[in-house]
């Protein structure tokens, strides 16, 4: 009877200190932390993040739409966030810079290189770049963009950039989203030397699927991870123009053949939870045991960043 007791204690105290996010996983799932970990209240909307892991804090670049800039949180634990601080505001010197959004931030050397999207008339989008020795204060190395649409498949709009530099080509390599503005259609590819000049496929590289229905209709806003054998991508997938999950595809190349994962998608929205609408723009780092994946959850019209573990080093993918 004894025994019993202190074995049920025991399973008492295991349960009340579990983290929330962990109760239920099963190893090779992923899942979602209960609550939305920036945005809301007096912050408004925070969509469509980056983020950089150094000296063991996490750096979140995020885009704040009140305040139409670029901003960055800071964190220990990838889940308790700083208010975030501005870090690039909009340009009224330039005609595509009435707000801006939308960035990735990569290091290389020395230097944060940021990617970003410009905004003007709620009807166009481009895509900038501007540099930083601290992480903090960018400065643009161009007045005018360094992506334009100029293929008829990317219509009024190339945003949601996504650059990885590899070291073994020696260029900067980029998957950007392009069409309407509202949410674009598709996903394109371009190189660059440089982080300035790009070469782009005069085509995209990655379409929505009709079989699957979960992604009929659009496929937009992708991170790819370079690995050692195949390049993975995580992306949005619409199943109409309001409703959209997360998937994951894989490619030995990056451009073409895409594989996409059976188990699609992998993070979908709650019903009656604050991103019972929409779960968008994925952003998954792989630390030493698990991925920690953060995205934004949309309820009717507020966006929040949320995040979502698996509890493995290595996917099942």
């Amino acid at each position: 009877m004894r025994n019993f007791k202190v074995t049920s204690f025991i399973l008492l105290m295991i349960t009340f200190t579990i983290p929330a996010y962990l109760t239920g996983q099963e190893k090779g799932s992923w899942r979602k932390y209960e609550s939305p970990v920036l945005g809301g209240g007096d912050l408004g909307t925070i969509f469509d993040i980056s983020v950089l892991k150094e000296d063991g804090i996490y750096k979140m670049y995020c885009s704040w739409r009140p305040k139409k800039s670029l901003a960055l949180s800071t964190s220990t634990d990838g889940i308790n966030w700083s208010s975030p601080e501005i870090i690039l505001a909009p340009n009224s010197k330039t005609y595509w810079e009435e707000e801006v959004n939308r960035p990735i931030v990569v290091k290389k050397g020395n230097i944060y290189h940021m990617w970003y999207t410009g905004q003007a008339q709620s009807k166009y989008s481009w895509i900038g770049y501007a540099t930083s020795i601290d992480g903090i204060n960018f400065k643009r190395m161009s007045d005018k963009p360094v992506i334009s649409a100029e293929e008829e498949w990317e219509k009024v709009a190339v945003m949601c950039p996504h650059v990885i530099w590899d070291e073994k080509e020696n260029l900067f390599k980029m998957w950007y989203s392009g069409g309407d503005q509202y949410e674009p259609d598709a996903i394109g590819y371009a190189t660059s030397p440089d982080g300035l000049n790009w070469t782009k496929q005069k085509t995209p590289v990655f379409d929505a699927d009709p079989d699957n229905v979960w992604e009929q209709h659009k496929v937009t806003a992708c991170q790819v991870v370079k690995r050692e054998n195949d390049y993975l991508m995580f992306y949005i997938g619409f199943r109409n123009l309001h409703y959209a999950q997360i998937g994951m595809a894989r490619s030995k190349n990056g451009i073409d053949r895409w594989e996409r994962y059976s188990g699609n998608p992998i993070i979908a929205p709650t019903p009656g939870k604050w991103d019972a609408d929409a779960c968008y723009k994925p952003y998954a780092i792989q630390e030493k045991d698990r991925w920690i994946l953060w995205y934004n959850g949309r309820n009717k019209t507020l966006e929040q960043i949320g995040v979502a573990f698996y509890n493995k080093h290595t996917l099942d993918f």
